[in-house]
């Protein structure tokens, strides 16, 4: 066996996934959970050489070379390899994000270190790591964790990978927002405070219109439930919502909605109105 090939079975050996910890790191100490691993220091040469050692490895798994070393930011970028592979083989999308949700705590350590490193410094270096991760966790539904992360490269202006297609606040608006769509038409509710953390996030970022437009729907359709359930000051804001998105996208299917939000506030008014006794003196 050759050098080259015995140090990628050593590292496909380490990519191998440690399901025992959780994704959330626990106080360091606490409950027998261990601490964060420490942060490699890297030249961006190094890291750049690694995260394309990486994703070509994806499609070609002899391409990693050998040179890269075996210190922790080469160990959690073969890790990623593995896994990408592993996903790659699986059809179903519900087979692919019961995958991920079980992969995702192999990566916690790692994640917590660098997000924990950039905030120490206030330096954080591109990987493909941390916006997969944020993808994932997505993905598996886990949307606190995911706005997390999307903060940390919005803060420092991370790219994402050119295989996502889209900028970082583009994607996590878009994602969360379509998730929140698929559980509203089901008949399900969607927190609404990830909904508007998710706006506030992005409400800075160049994006198309469409994306935005399905956010503020999502969020109109969310209030709406609160209005009819009795939230009278909600009716403003979903109205508010749903317009803005009507605004940006005229297709995005809101106008029968407001139109039925509109009579409701109506006849909610003339109700209150008709109940309320006449100032004394009148």
């Amino acid at each position: 066996m050759s050098p080259a090939r015995q140090h990628r079975e050593r590292f496909a050996q380490a990519a191998k996934p440690d399901h025992a910890n959780p994704i959330v790191a626990a106080p360091q100490g606490e409950g027998g959970q261990e601490p964060a691993l420490a942060i490699v220091t890297a030249s961006p040469a190094r890291l750049h050489a690694l995260q394309h050692a990486a994703l070509a490895a994806v499609d070609d798994p002899g391409t990693i070379d050998p040179a890269l070393g075996d210190g922790p930011d080469a160990q959690i970028q073969l890790r990623l390899v593995h896994d990408m592979r592993r996903l790659k083989g699986i059809q179903s999308i519900e087979k692919k994000i019961e995958a991920k949700r079980e992969m995702l705590p192999a990566y916690r350590n790692w994640v917590m270190a660098r997000v924990t490193a950039a905030r120490e410094t206030g330096r954080a270096v591109a990987d493909g790591v941390i916006p997969t991760i944020m993808v994932w966790l997505i993905d598996v539904g886990e949307y606190r964790g995911a706005l997390e992360l999307a903060e940390y490269m919005l803060r420092h202006d991370l790219p994402m990978p050119a295989r996502y297609q889209r900028t970082t606040a583009a994607l996590v608006a878009e994602e969360i927002a379509t998730a929140a769509a698929k559980a509203q038409a089901a008949g399900s509710r969607f927190d609404l405070n990830i909904l508007v953390d998710t706006k506030i996030l992005t409400a800075d970022a160049d994006m198309h219109d469409q994306i935005r437009a399905k956010l503020f729907k999502a969020i109109g359709m969310e209030t709406a439930h609160d209005a009819e359930a009795g939230k009278i000051d909600a009716f403003g804001t979903a109205l508010e919502a749903l317009r803005r998105a009507q605004q940006l996208d005229d297709r995005v299917g809101v106008k029968g909605r407001i139109k039925q939000i509109e009579k409701a506030l109506e006849a909610v008014t003339a109700e209150t109105a008709q109940n309320t006794p006449p100032a004394q003196g009148a």
